[in-house]
């Protein structure tokens, strides 16, 4: 250890350091070093307390020791993934405030005080914004206008989170607000699961405009694997968006399609057929068992992974399993009745052909959605077992 390490050492030994500058790091050699003695000098040139951790993912090629020669606290975390690294890196870290950044030099050093300043002013995690201060070169223009703009609108609108860049490396947060985000994934997803996190819980967020320089060394990220992983953590993470809105869809536009074969309406200037009333069928069915998953998903989130949906709390405080019941129940009657009446009508004309082809697919379709509702109520109130009184 230099003399400059021992010193870092014995000042973080001495109390609780207000800032922690963590790092994530797999095979920064070119810039690690660097990117630590700018940290430090940041926080010594605004007299911030504080202490770099470098979160080291199982580098081979010795940036450990360069980061440790630098004046950094390194983290050994051999689960690859830069999520696994920042969990490992908050672990260690001690200070009140927690600035993220990445080993690359991408970002701009000097700018933590500006990140702590926004903290010192009340926010509860501060991100910051590159899209208007792109270096030339710094990034790819898949990235800028496609990959960054699509995956973090697709984040507002399912989260309205209101922020302008998502997916920054360059962000800071209080220590304490850490426990109550509950961060699991490990992988590159872990930057949206952040801001999904903070916005869920009402942490007050707020965006500081930034630089993106070109970065040092070589880039870990694969572009379309990395934006499917986002984009995949999002969908599943919105059973709103995934399930309930597309399925609440599908089975409105099936049962009016029914409705419209049955009472031989008028669509698009002519009236429609059996194959039309089988369609709506399979549409009404499948729409009802994609809201019924959605409706599974966020039981599960919410008793299961301390989600919070206001809506559904209101729906749960109102609902029963007996009203779940009833309503399949009840719907199931209708379409036994229908298969009732289209028994006797054929039982009236001496069995002769069976003649109520629309009205059977509709009865049909009425005991298969009256079962699913029944069932799916079970499955409901069985996910609700896990609910603290």
């Amino acid at each position: 250890m230099t003399v400059r390490a021992a010193e870092r050492a014995a000042e973080t030994r001495a109390g609780t350091p207000r800032v922690s500058v963590v790092i994530p790091c797999l095979n920064e050699a070119e810039s690690i070093a660097e990117c630590v003695s700018q940290s430090l000098e940041a926080l010594r040139a605004a007299g911030l307390d504080g202490e770099v951790v470098v979160a080291d993912n199982g580098s081979t090629d010795g940036s450990p020791d360069l980061a440790r020669e630098a004046g950094a606290i390194v983290v050994d975390e051999p689960r690859r993934g830069y999520g696994s690294a920042y969990l490992a890196g908050f672990a260690a870290a001690r200070g009140d405030y927690v600035v993220m950044l990445d080993a690359d030099l991408t970002y701009p050093i000097e700018d933590i005080p500006r990140f702590v300043a926004e903290l010192d002013a009340g926010a509860d995690l501060v991100m910051g914004d590159r899209m208007e201060n792109i270096q030339p070169g710094a990034m790819h223009w898949l990235h800028r206008y496609v990959g960054n703009p699509v995956l973090t609108g697709t984040l507002n609108l399912f989260f309205r989170t209101g922020v302008r860049d998502a997916h920054c490396g360059m962000r800071a947060i209080r220590r304490d607000s850490l426990p109550s985000l509950d961060l699991r994934t490990t992988g590159m997803e872990f930057a949206s699961e952040m801001v999904i996190r903070a916005s869920k819980v009402d942490l007050a967020i707020r965006d500081i405009p930034i630089e993106y320089h070109p970065r040092a060394g070589e880039s870990k990220l694969s572009r379309f694997r990395d934006g499917w992983r986002h984009l995949r953590f999002l969908l599943v993470h919105s059973p709103t968006h995934l399930f309930v809105i597309p399925g609440a869809v599908l089975g409105v536009i099936g049962f009016l399609t029914m409705l419209a074969v049955l009472g031989n309406v008028s669509v698009f200037g002519r009236t429609w057929e059996l194959h039309t009333m089988v369609l709506g069928s399979l549409l009404t069915i499948v729409g009802t068992q994609v809201l019924a998953l959605g409706l599974c998903a966020h039981t599960y989130g919410i008793y299961f992974m301390q989600e919070r949906e206001e809506w559904f709390e209101r729906a749960r405080r109102r609902l029963r399993l007996e009203h779940g019941l009833l309503a399949g129940g009840a719907v199931t009657l209708v379409g036994l009745a229908l298969a009732a009446v289209i028994v006797v009508r054929w039982l009236d004309r001496g069995l002769g052909a069976l003649s109520e082809e629309h009205l059977a697919v509709f009865a049909a379709t009425l005991i298969v959605v009256g079962i699913q509702v029944f069932f799916s109520s079970f499955l409901l109130s069985i996910l609700g077992l896990r609910r603290r009184q």
